[in-house]
């Protein structure tokens, strides 16, 4: 087993990693900027090192300078976290080359998963289902474009291979405008990724967004432990997840899911994953692969019991899964509502010191949080301060265990999102379940 593990990473996801490294008997080593040494994780680390001034650019994305707290602290891997460098081929390779366990797949996986049409040529490969599209990217030829959005069926919409979070995605409604659509994509993607490549879609008017998370050992063994439902989006940043996903049977888990591990083999893919895909009308969709840990992990540990970010680091050591599919049971069900320091009205980021903070509490309920009376929320970072979780027999169940967890909840100091996931949490369709990707939006009157 590993003996010593770097966190590169901040907030409520180090200290996760903090308490899975402290009951496998691992020691731990906390980065930090000079904004964040009053962090949780940080005091509770083995040790801690200083990597730069708040800047992420000079300290969590610093990788010479987390290579070399690694080096100084005698540390045997690297765990990235979620975000900063956790999908960066480069710092995957940089710090296996360093002679330090990447706690995490391959840099060979992290570049094809991080290109969205190689992706999306090696899910088509392993028989996983995927949106209709080009099939590659769009090159120069306008009269082949054209054709390929007229067999697609408008509406299309046009993608950069580089993307994500929501960015470099343009909708196309109509032929006229399509020309323009790709050059302006092209334009943005080349800018924002340094990479122009884009392609070309079947736009789904309303999809659910619905995930498949996946263990995939240097054995040859993979395994899913079933599906979330992370619908409930603004600005293509998810507020809410739930597992399992409302309306999907016991039989569409099994082949969905069954799908995505043997694509896990197939690639060879090493340690923890995630397929996302869009679902309409019964059928799913591939749109991407993130090769890290999730944010919404904890609702899935919650129905099956399995720990993930031990998974993670027990897979880093070279160890065979510890499950096999048969062992994976959906018990229940959970749902995340992600805690954030801003305005539940304006969604500004709302930075500031807390004055109070009380947790709630209960059967059932879970909070990932590295807040604590007086601590100062930095504004240089992700407005996230915690991921509240409740479980529950029934999802019923889960949902009134939710209701009286964000009522107990006090965080006074600073403005929380606390008010608009209560309103998500009572809202009439969502406790009927199957909400789409844009209803949030449409709800809060974003256009």
């Amino acid at each position: 087993m590993i003996d010593k593990i770097l966190i590169a990473n901040r907030g409520e996801i180090a200290l996760r990693i903090l308490r899975a490294c402290r009951e496998m008997g691992i020691e731990t080593v906390a980065v930090h900027s000079t904004a964040d040494r009053d962090l949780k994780h940080v005091r509770l680390a083995d040790e801690s090192v200083c990597i730069g001034p708040p800047s992420s650019l000079e300290s969590y994305l610093n990788i010479p300078a987390i290579i070399c707290a690694a080096e100084v602290t005698n540390a045997a891997a690297i765990h990235p976290g979620y975000g900063f460098l956790s999908e960066n081929a480069e710092f995957a390779e940089q710090v296996e080359t360093s002679g330090f366990k990447f706690i995490g797949p391959s840099a060979k996986a992290i570049r094809t998963m991080g290109d969205k049409v190689a992706a999306i040529k090696a899910m088509k490969e392993s028989g996983v289902p995927t949106v209709p599209g080009s099939d590659g990217p769009l090159n120069d030829d306008n009269e082949r474009n054209l054709k390929l959005a007229r067999d697609i069926g408008y509406p299309v919409i046009i993608k950069a291979a580089g993307g994500g979070g929501g960015r470099g995605m343009r909708v196309v409604n109509a032929e006229g405008s399509l020309m323009n659509s790709i050059q302006l994509t092209k334009s943005e993607a080349g800018a924002a990724f340094g990479n122009d490549t884009v392609y070309m879609e079947k736009f789904l008017e309303k999809p659910r967004h619905i995930e498949i998370q996946v263990l995939s050992d240097s054995h040859g063994n993979a395994i899913h432990l079933a599906e979330r439902d992370c619908s409930m989006q603004r600005r293509h940043q998810k507020v809410l997840e739930e597992a399992p996903a409302p309306g999907i049977t016991p039989e569409q888990r099994a082949e969905i899911g069954g799908r995505c591990a043997e694509a896990c083999v197939a690639m060879g893919y090493e340690g923890v994953g995630t397929f996302e895909f869009l679902y309409e009308n019964g059928e799913f969709y591939f749109i991407e692969m993130n090769t890290r840990v999730q944010v919404e992990h904890p609702v899935t540990e919650m129905i099956t019991g399995v720990d993930i970010i031990c998974e993670q680091i027990s897979i880093a050591a070279g160890n065979p899964l510890r499950f096999n599919q048969q062992d994976i049971k959906v018990r229940g069900h959970a749902i995340e509502c992600r805690l954030n320091a801003e305005d539940s009205k304006t969604f500004m980021p709302s930075p500031g010191t807390i004055d109070h903070y009380h947790a709630p509490g209960g059967p059932g309920v879970r909070l990932d949080t590295h807040i604590y009376n007086g601590y100062t929320v930095p504004p240089y970072y992700d407005s996230m301060i915690g991921k509240l979780i409740t479980h529950g027999n029934t999802r019923e169940s889960a949902i009134a265990r939710m209701n009286g967890a964000l009522s107990e909840i006090v965080i006074d100091g600073i403005k929380t999102n606390i008010d608009l996931q209560s309103d998500i949490i009572n809202d009439g369709n969502f406790v009927i379940g199957g909400t789409d990707i844009h209803y949030l939006e449409k709800k809060l009157g974003i256009h």
